[in-house]
């Protein structure tokens, strides 16, 4: 059955049950839910800490092509991208509302997989689905804000709060994601265990809430989560922060199936590739040590912030020349 068969009600009630099951299953994630879907606007009781919101859209055909992706595993990274927003802020997600656009031919299977997806890991980061909107278009539009908060008397992170002579971090592997793209738009063939991981790599991205919190916990300021690509999320910060940026190819931390697998790729699928979603910031020494010691994953040192060229990202090799990139990252227009 398609959804134009079942009717807009019915199916906003069955995600609902859906939904509705999900909180039974940790009803105490969150006691501050009022009205959840349902009613024409979400209700909860706040409280004093500051407040976040975060949101974004994937397109069919742009962001994403169902040829390549499941629905559940669309729902997954749908809510990641929203998710890892509110960790690069160094905040916890609270509330999600989902604004879904769809063909009247889409399967009622395709939708409930979806949010299966979304449900599964905003569970994980007791994340509640609290509304949303369903309408009909030629293609697939989905439409995620993320709603959430720091923890009481915490400050948040920023791009603009990079200062010179900080080093610059990353948590995790870098180029996996881009790699995984390039596995499933050129048909590439590799071993089954390389391939998995290359592709769960962007086909479900994890966010990385719990560094987020333990960024800001260390005394960092500044912080981006890679979405558009190293160069680019880091040239965000630069822009923000009116400082300039050096790094070093050599200090990159590539992924090991990326580095075995893409030769001479492999360097542009690191720094530009982008939807790694690792958390890319800049403190003090002392304090990205106090970093590496209390988080779970790799953390490393890849470069300086630098009074030369503000706004820009110097690349330079392991011999100490400045390369020149085709490209920076994505870029919607």
């Amino acid at each position: 059955m398609n959804i134009s068969e079942l009717g807009e009600f019915e199916l906003i009630d069955l995600l609902r049950v859906m939904v509705d099951n999900s909180m039974d299953i940790n009803p105490s994630s969150q006691p501050e839910l009022i009205l959840g879907i349902g009613d024409d606007a979400a209700a909860w009781q706040g409280d004093p800490s500051m407040q976040l919101a975060t949101s974004d859209t994937l397109v069919q055909d742009i962001h994403f092509i169902l040829e390549f992706i499941s629905w559940e595993e669309l729902g997954w990274k749908a809510m990641a991208v929203n998710l890892s927003d509110i960790a690069a802020m160094g905040g916890l997600p609270r509330y999600a509302l989902v604004s879904l656009s769809l063909p009247t031919s889409t399967e009622i299977d395709s939708v409930t997989d979806l949010y299966r997806g979304m449900i599964e890991l905003s569970g994980r980061f007791d994340t509640i689905i609290a509304g949303g909107n369903i309408s009909t278009a030629p293609q697939v539009i989905i439409n995620i804000t993320v709603l959430g908060n720091t923890e009481k008397e915490k400050h948040i992170l920023t791009r603009s709060g990079a200062r010179i002579g900080d080093k610059i971090a990353v948590t995790g592997h870098l180029g996996a994601s881009a790699a995984g793209l390039k596995i499933l738009k050129e048909k590439i063939r590799l071993n089954s265990e390389s391939e998995k991981i290359l592709k769960q790599a962007f086909l479900r991205p994890n966010p990385r809430i719990q560094e987020g919190q333990i960024l800001v916990e260390k005394g960092v300021r500044s912080a981006i989560d890679i979405s558009d690509g190293l160069i680019a999320d880091l040239g965000h910060i630069c822009k923000a922060s009116k400082v300039g940026a050096r790094i070093n190819t050599s200090r990159i931390p590539v992924h090991p199936e990326v580095t075995s697998n893409f030769g001479e790729d492999t360097l542009a699928l690191a720094l530009s590739g982008g939807e790694d979603y690792e958390l890319l910031f800049t403190a003090p020494i002392e304090i990205i040590n106090n970093v590496k010691h209390t988080v779970s994953c790799p953390v490393t040192i890849i470069g300086d912030i630098t009074d030369d060229f503000p706004g820009e990202v110097v690349v330079m090799d392991d011999k100490g020349y400045r390369l020149s990139l085709k490209s920076s990252g994505w870029k919607h227009f």
